[in-house]
């Protein structure tokens, strides 16, 4: 991992002055091993990175990388089918000086051009380039595992792997109160019809699955997407569909396993991460076999008695990590500084301290469960797109699904209004966007003016496709997945660690989502297909473990103390004088709630309150 920036201009003297060493001098973080720039010999670019050593440490790796006829590049991320694709190009008679799979994303542009990011599989934010055609080209995973932010002034293009790198690039710092107004009325952290918006005006960031092409004087970027999953159905038996998830993700970890630096888990109690762990251990290579868990002695979602179980199980050496309610507001302080943008819960302060465990242990990556529960319906909000499917079929009595559930303890509704979703669909999004935006502009405690200004503007959306892999793909790709991973870089990073995701290898979710959603959910289980795939690696208990506990801190204890109730009304004061909420809302007691709660005004406000 490391982090990047750069400065695309006409204005030579705009490029030669761009303070790029102080800008990824505060991404340090990010790339702790070596930073330098470069200008190109025609002064209309500068790029600059810092570096985190995954694959081939030698110092002739390091970036800004030239390779070929005037190529550059500054590159966030690893591609992990880099050993097949420099065999590929060896034999198309590229050659190579260093093993790093930077030089292969390189020669891959070379070969093939924008097409390269098509046969990538890996999580990557990259700009190159070009000096002979004197483009830029910049590129973002599918799925946006690592970040890209840009901003066009209408003369200078900047863009960096954080945003506190554009603020040093003078970049105005102007908060994009409709952001803020969906936060605090919806929970949304992006906006699901346009992915390039972002809680700054005037500040983009490339969408995952995107590209950008900019030359100088050109009017603007102009981003474009290279990749769309294929969600087209396949019939397939139950034995072949076991197989082939379970060799596709073995795969994955095997390719995430690649690492010249000693590679370790993170590990819940729940099957994802259990799951990764398991084939982990079969693979072998660098796997350390350390795993770390945040744990909650006490607390009613504490997963510390599963995750030892998996742990014994895997023969893992396991490290627990505990959160005192007293250090809750100073580590707010510091992950925030990281994020940047507002978050949802706090969950992300136990997960951050998950990465600091892991670099002090020694550990450089981490491989994780995350995405799982997105692209194989994990949340308990899945089973009713899955009865809409049904019911809209005439299937859901005949099924026993409903009553498979119940039987399994979940509790999710399946009334008057969603049979009637199932058989219009068309009228019930409208409804539920006409309803939520209605609701939005009722939300209290928000200053009337603010709220009036912003009331228009709801971005509250519904899946184009009323069904179980409509949604799975709404979330997937469009939003809902994307805040968790702009979570996870941030958080690791902050520690100079790597998070690596075997389920967001984009084969494996192609094929997911090109499978009937029987084998997501059936018999009242979501992740079917997982617990099936995986059954003999893992204890009964985990596999086949009922309901969904999510990876969640006692955050409603935490908000009861005094010292955090303190935080978060100094931060609602901010919001006060900057007119974001009404002066009354000071006056209201402070409202504790858990981290998945329907309702959380009150972490929001002090989330929100860190932009201004």
């Amino acid at each position: 991992m490391c982090g990047l920036a750069g400065i695309v201009s006409s204005n030579t003297r705009l490029v030669a002055e761009a303070p790029l060493t102080a800008a990824i001098g505060c991404l340090q973080h990010r790339g702790p091993e070596g930073g330098r720039g470069w200008q190109g010999p025609s002064g209309r670019c500068a790029l600059a990175h810092n570096r985190l050593s995954i694959i081939d440490p030698d110092p002739r790796s390091l970036q800004p990388f030239h390779y070929g006829k005037g190529y550059t590049l500054v590159y966030n991320g690893e591609l992990y089918n880099y050993v097949e694709l420099r065999d590929e190009l060896r034999a198309l008679g590229h050659a190579f000086s260093t093993g790093s799979d930077t030089e292969v994303l390189l020669a891959a542009w070379a070969a093939w051009g924008a097409g390269c990011v098509q046969r990538f599989d890996g999580m990557f934010a990259f700009a190159l380039w070009d000096e002979g055609r004197q483009q830029l080209f910049a590129s973002r995973d599918r799925f946006g595992e690592k970040p890209f932010f840009f901003a066009f002034d209408g003369e200078a293009l900047r863009f960096a792997s954080e945003l506190k790198a554009l603020w040093t690039l003078g970049v105005p710092k102007t908060v994009n109160s409709a952001m803020a107004f969906n936060f605090l009325t919806l929970g949304y952290t992006g906006n699901p019809r346009d992915g390039k918006e972002t809680f700054y005006q005037d500040v983009w960031k490339l969408p995952a699955g995107h590209c950008l092409h900019f030359a100088p004087g050109d009017e603007g970027a102009l981003v474009e997407r290279y990749s769309e999953a294929d969600t087209v159905e396949i019939q397939v038996d139950d034995n072949r569909a076991v197989q082939e998830f379970r060799s596709l993700l073995s795969a994955s970890v095997t390719r995430r396993l690649r690492s010249d630096v000693p590679v370790g888990t993170s590990l819940s109690g729940g099957i994802d991460s259990a799951a990764v762990a398991a084939l982990c251990t079969q693979a072998g290579g660098t796997y350390t076999h350390k795993a770390f868990t945040a744990i909650f002695p006490g607390f009613e979602k504490d997963e510390e008695e599963r995750s030892r179980l998996v742990a014994q199980h895997l023969g893992l050496q396991q490290e627990f990590v505990r959160i005192h309610e007293g250090e809750v507001p100073a580590l707010m302080d510091r992950v925030m500084h990281h994020q940047e943008e507002p978050i949802g819960s706090g969950s992300a302060l136990a997960q951050f301290k998950v990465y600091e465990a892991a670099k002090r242990s020694g550990v450089t990556v981490l491989l994780d469960g995350q995405g799982a529960d997105e692209i194989l319906a994990g949340y308990n909000k899945y089973y009713r797109w899955y009865w809409q499917e049904l019911y809209r079929a005439r299937r859901l009595g005949a099924s026993g699904e409903l009553e498979a559930a119940r039987r399994n303890g979940v509790t999710e509704p399946f009334e008057s209004i969603h049979r009637v979703a199932a058989l219009f669909p068309d009228l019930a999004s409208s409804l539920l966007e006409g309803r939520k935006g209605k609701a939005a502009a009722r939300t209290p405690g928000l200053h009337p003016e603010w709220a009036a200004r912003y009331r228009g503007e709801s971005y509250y959306t519904v899946p184009a496709q009323f069904t179980l892999n409509g949604a799975l793909s709404y979330n997937t790709f469009q939003y809902g997945l994307e805040e968790l991973l702009r979570t996870a870089d941030r958080n690791s990073m902050a520690h100079s660690v790597e998070v690596r995701l075997p389920f967001l290898s984009h084969e494996l979710v192609e094929y997911l989502f090109r499978l009937p959603p029987q084998f997501k959910i059936r018999g009242g289980w979501t992740k079917w297909l997982l617990r099936e795939s995986v059954r003999d690696l893992l204890p009964a208990p985990i596999a086949w473990q009922a309901g969904k506990t999510g990876f969640e801190p006692p955050q409603a204890q935490w908000m009861e103390t005094s010292a955090v109730q303190e935080a978060i009304r100094a931060g609602m004061e901010k919001l006060v004088a900057h007119g974001v909420l009404d002066g009354p809302v000071l006056q209201k007691k402070i409202q504790p709630h858990s981290a998945y709660a329907a309702v959380s005004q009150h972490w929001r406000y002090w989330s929100l309150s860190y932009l201004y």
